[in-house]
């Protein structure tokens, strides 16, 4: 077929591409839209009317307005900036006007404006063929990229900057004209093609994900369907050989006639499961780490309910984390063990090797290894836009009416960290192209959030995050001031390159204040892929070099880069503090019985 004439409308195009309209189908179509939009319309406005959800839009709305506002007070107290304001969005319209005038006459005209490299919103040929759909990218990129500069330019205070910052973001990303089907031309197509029937599958996932989460719209990322916690995900084989009401502990089986005999003991995140480090076996790490001849214990933290929620930090360091240390050496019958931690598991990990340092106890710490773990909150990134005194209190007064912060605030809000990637092409490919997501078992296991203790909850966000008190040495924890320098012993620390969630400045720069600041190494891509990274799929890299000093920048100017990933050298780092092997350990056999086959109950359970 030969391509649309310079003058060719986009429907015009669409319909060319897309072969004749059936008018009555599509009509038909467009009415089964209606009647699935007023199902999902239903599913969003019962839980309010009945009272179980308070519609909280109103306040998140002031608060976007209160920010903006400061932006826009800055900007027009002085007349001068007002017109120097206008005068650099006109004069990008006026480019793009005569560029789109040369367009249309058939000329060559270079683009004022482009996406970035990593845009994926505007791939599609036509958004750069067709004239209209090329000048209403370009206008859309030119007043985003302005109002990202008014906010960066604005002189306010630092905190309500960093918000107006990540509203223009969220705003930008949500007004894109990829997200709409009369200005995406791929959209476009595909509705005219199909006679309007993606619309009608599109509204009718819509209204299903509304009513699964409950009144809220929960997107669905991947195909839920295609995968089973203890069938094709998490699968390791090992038992549950402790629990109690915050945790189960599970121990892995050995796969080598021998293991190294200092075992290790994982403390996972609890505002996620731990099965991230025990996805589909060809992904995970615990199976990973048994098959090279290490003995592996896991928290698996239980997904709380209003009856825990007066569980505070004190408990989970004491019944969780200080509780799991003890159960694997007497399974082990050994006096010394390797932690890690991951992301808020290794905060609370440092916390609780700063707090045995100030309590005087030796429990057996051989060595402690830090994935994606902040412990100075200086550089947290976009995290911090939900952190402020106003915004925790408001926090702190719904948890203690529900006893509970629900997992889905958390995962709304990590998604928002990167909307483009993880919002806006999920409502564009499920709700206006009409399909399903392909199965991705890490999008499973970001939808399958837990709920949060009011009590432990906020005493993180105040301490970590609001007031950094960890890293000032000012955090009183179960009656000990907590001092990260007198943490002293052998670490690994493991920041991501591409991080938003414990962002690998914020990393490099907490590892500084241990007593021992030990190897630090920054692996490529994100918080997630950056260290579920098997070696045999020899992907991304990682880089390694001397001391964590000074800036990161100039530690990654002076480092080695290694392709592939980083967990053969952290096994390597591993057996060179203690290399002596025992026959494998069997879980059950020992002085705690097996309770049930990994992963347990507590995983299970869904919030």
């Amino acid at each position: 077929m030969p391509a649309p004439h310079a003058s060719t409308t986009p429907e015009e195009a669409a319909r060319a591409a897309a072969g004749p309209i059936d008018l009555e189908v599509f009509a038909a179509n467009l009415a089964r839209m209606m009647e699935e939009g007023g199902r999902a319309m239903a599913a969003y406005l019962r839980p309010r009317e009945d009272g179980r959800i308070k519609d909280e839009v109103a306040e998140d709305l002031a608060d976007v307005a209160k920010t903006l506002g400061n932006v826009a007070e800055y900007w027009l107290a002085d007349p001068q900036r007002t017109v120097e304001a206008q005068s650099r969005l006109i004069g990008g319209y006026l480019s793009l006007w005569s560029s789109a005038l040369k367009k249309l006459s058939g000329k060559k005209a270079r683009p004022v404006v482009e996406p970035g490299a990593r845009d994926g919103r505007f791939v599609d040929p036509e958004w750069t063929s067709n004239p209209f759909f090329d000048a209403l990218k370009q206008a859309y990129l030119l007043t985003a990229n302005w109002a990202e500069n008014m906010v960066e330019e604005a002189e306010i205070e630092p905190h309500t900057k960093h918000k107006a910052e990540f509203y223009v973001r969220q705003i930008a990303s949500a007004v894109s004209p990829s997200n709409f089907v009369l200005t995406n031309p791929e959209l476009l197509r595909t509705t005219l093609a199909s006679n309007g029937a993606n619309l009608v599958r599109g509204m009718k996932m819509l209204a299903e994900d509304i009513e699964a989460g409950g009144g809220d719209l929960k997107i669905r990322q991947t195909d839920n369907s295609k995968f089973r916690v203890g069938e094709n995900l998490a699968v390791t084989p090992g038992k549950v050989i402790f629990q109690n009401e915050l945790m189960q502990l599970i121990q892995y089986a050995p796969q080598t006639e021998t293991v190294l005999e200092t075992p290790v003991v994982i403390i996972p995140p609890w505002i996620n499961k731990f099965y991230v480090l025990d996805l589909s076996p060809e992904k995970s790490f615990i199976r990973w780490a048994v098959a090279n001849g290490l003995t592996v214990f896991m928290v698996s933290w239980v997904n709380p309910g209003p009856e825990l929620a007066g569980k505070s930090f004190d408990d989970y360091m004491r019944d969780g984390v200080l509780t799991a240390f003890e159960v694997a050496k007497k399974a082990c019958g050994t006096e010394q063990f390797h932690a890690v931690g991951y992301c808020v598991g290794g905060t609370m990990l440092a916390m609780t090797l700063a707090w045995l340092a100030a309590a005087g106890k030796d429990v057996g710490v051989r060595s402690t290894t830090f994935l994606t773990t902040q412990v100075d909150f200086t550089y947290a990134g976009d995290l911090k836009v939900f952190i402020d005194e106003e915004q925790v209190a408001n926090l702190e007064r719904k948890m203690l009416e529900a006893g509970v912060m629900e997992g889905r605030q958390m995962a709304n809000a990590f998604n928002m960290l990167r909307a483009n990637d993880l919002i806006w092409p999920y409502v564009v490919n499920n709700y206006l192209k009409g399909q399903a997501p392909f199965p991705f078992d890490i999008l499973y296991w970001n939808a399958d959030s837990t709920r949060l203790p009011a009590a432990n909850h906020s005493f993180y966000l105040r301490n970590c995050y609001l007031d950094n008190r960890l890293a000032q040495g000012s955090l009183m924890l179960a009656g000990k001031m907590l001092k990260l320098k007198d943490i002293d012993m052998p670490i690994y620390s493991v920041a991501t390159r591409e991080d938003h969630i414990a962002p690998a400045a914020s990393v490099f720069l907490g590892v500084q204040l241990f007593g021992n600041s030990g190897r630090f190494v920054l692996a490529g891509s994100g918080h997630i892929a950056g260290v579920i990274n098997p070696p045999e799929r020899g992907k991304y890299q990682y880089w390694t070099g001397g001391p964590p000093t000074g800036k990161l920048d100039d530690w990654i100017a002076r480092a080695e880069m290694h392709p592939g990933s980083w967990w053969p050298d952290w096994l390597d780092w591993i057996e060179r503090q203690d290399g002596r092997r025992v026959p494998g350990r069997v879980p059950g056999t020992g002085p705690f019985p097996a309770i049930e086959d990994a992963p347990g109950s507590y995983v299970k359970v869904k919030a």
